[in-house]
C-alpha cells in the first residue's frame, strides 16, 4: 500500500503572553531611573545634614573666594601673593566686623528714642483700630492688650531658655565663620592648583569632562555670586536712604537687613521691607508706613525687571518659577540656608549640563564623516 503522506506536527500551544503597552514601557523605564536619582539626592542631603556645619563653611568660603580673589591678584601684580591675600582676608574681614559694630552703636544708642516711639505707636494703633473700618471697641483692645502681656509673663521662661540656647549657638557660628575664612584663605591663594591635583586623580577618560564641568560651574556661581552682591547692595541704599529721608528709626539697621534679606531671592526683601513696614507703622503712623510700603512695590520692580534679569544674564538664564521652586525646596529643606544655597546650586548645576552637552555635541561633529 502506498505511504500516507506525513503530516506535519501541530505547532505547540503556548499562553498568550500580554503585551505591555509602550507607553506603560517608556513611563517605567523612566520611573526607575528617577527613584534612581531621588535615592542618590536623598544620600546626598542625608550626608550634609550630618556635616551641614562643614558644607556652611565651604559654601562661605567659595561665596568668599568669588568675591575677594579679584581683588587679591590685583594686589598681587605689586606684591607677593601670600602678602595680598592676606590683605585682602584681612581687610574684609575688619570691613565686616566694623558695620556690624557701627550697627550695634546705632541700635544702642536709638533704644530708648525707639521704645518710647513704639509706646506711643502702639497707642496710636489702637487708636487707629477704634475708627472705621475696624470699629474694634476699647474692652475688646484692652483684653487683648492683657491677653498680650499675660502671654509674655506666661512664656517668659520659655523666651529666656531659647535666648540662652541661642547664645549657646554663637560659638558654633563663630566655629563655622573661622572654617570659612580658614578655608577661603587658601582657595584665594592657591585655588587652581588643589583643583588640577583633583583632576590628576580622576581616571584619564573624565578629566576633560570634569574640566568643561569645573569651568562652567565656577564661571556660573561667580557670576551669580557677583549680580547677587549687586542687588544686594543696591536695594540696602534704597531702602537706606529712603528711610533716612523718612525719618524711620534704625535706617542702617534696616538697610544691612535688606543687604541679607536679598540673598534670597523673591522672598527676601519683602520680608525685610516687611519689618521696616512695622517698625514705620509703630513710630511714624500710618502715612509714613504706606510711603514705605509703596517703596517695597518700587524696589520688587526694579529687583525683578531689571537686577535679577542681569544677574542671570551674568549667570544663567533660570525660569522665575524655577527659582521660586528651588528656594522653596531648599527651606523645607535646609531652613534659611537651604533658600540661600538653592538657586545658585541649581544654576550651576544647569550650566554644568548645558556645557557638557554642548562639549559632546561638537565632539559628536567633529567626529562625523
Amino acid at each position: 500500500m502506498p505511504s500516507s503522506p506525513e503530516r506535519p506536527p501541530p505547532p505547540p500551544v503556548t499562553a498568550a503572553r500580554p503585551t505591555v503597552p509602550e507607553g506603560l514601557r517608556i513611563a517605567a523605564a523612566y520611573a526607575w531611573r528617577v527613584i534612581a536619582v531621588a535615592l542618590v539626592v536623598l544620600g546626598a542631603f542625608s550626608v550634609l545634614g550630618r556635616f551641614h556645619r562643614i558644607a556652611v563653611a565651604v559654601f562661605l568660603a567659595l561665596v568668599a573666594t568669588a568675591v575677594l580673589r579679584p581683588i587679591a591678584d590685583l594686589l598681587a601684580r605689586g606684591l607677593c601673593r601670600a602678602l595680598a591675600v592676606g590683605l585682602t582676608v584681612t581687610g574684609s574681614v575688619v570691613l565686616v566686623l566694623g558695620v556690624f559694630v557701627l550697627v550695634g552703636e546705632v541700635v544702642a544708642g536709638q533704644a530708648s528714642t525707639l521704645a518710647r516711639e513704639f509706646r506711643s505707636g502702639f497707642d496710636r494703633i489702637l487708636g487707629l483700630l477704634e475708627k472705621p473700618p475696624f470699629r474694634l471697641s476699647a474692652d475688646t483692645l484692652t483684653d487683648f492688650q492683657s491677653q498680650l502681656g499675660q502671654l509674655l509673663t506666661t512664656h517668659r521662661s520659655a523666651v529666656v531658655d531659647t535666648a540662652l540656647s541661642g547664645a549657646g549657638r554663637v560659638v558654633e557660628v563663630l566655629t563655622v565663620l573661622a572654617l570659612a575664612v580658614f578655608c577661603s584663605v587658601f582657595f584665594i591663594h592657591s585655588g587652581e592648583r588643589y583643583w588640577a591635583w583633583f583632576r590628576a586623580e580622576l581616571p584619564t577618560r573624565f578629566r576633560s569632562r570634569t574640566a568643561v564641568a569645573g569651568r562652567a560651574a565656577w564661571r556660573t556661581f561667580t557670576g551669580y555670586t557677583h549680580g547677587v552682591l549687586l542687588v544686594a547692595a543696591v536695594n540696602a541704599v534704597l531702602v537706606g536712604v529712603a528711610l533716612t529721608l523718612l525719618g524711620v528709626p534704625l535706617a542702617l539697621p534696616l538697610a544691612l537687613l535688606e543687604f541679607f534679606a536679598a540673598f534670597v531671592p523673591l522672598i527676601g526683601s519683602p520680608i525685610a521691607l516687611a519689618v521696616a513696614v512695622v517698625i514705620a507703622l509703630a513710630a511714624k503712623g500710618p502715612l509714613i508706613a504706606g510711603i514705605v510700603v509703596a517703596l517695597i512695590v518700587i524696589i520688587g520692580q526694579i529687583e525683578g525687571h531689571l537686577l535679577h534679569p542681569l544677574v542671570m544674564s551674568w549667570a544663567v538664564r533660570l525660569h522665575p518659577v524655577v527659582v521660586a521652586l528651588a528656594v522653596i525646596a531648599g527651606a523645607i529643606a535646609a531652613g534659611v540656608i537651604g533658600a540661600i544655597v538653592a538657586v545658585p546650586l541649581v544654576a550651576v548645576v544647569w550650566s554644568v549640563r548645558q556645557a557638557l552637552r554642548g562639549r559632546d555635541g561638537e565632539r559628536k561633529g567633529q567626529e562625523a564623516p
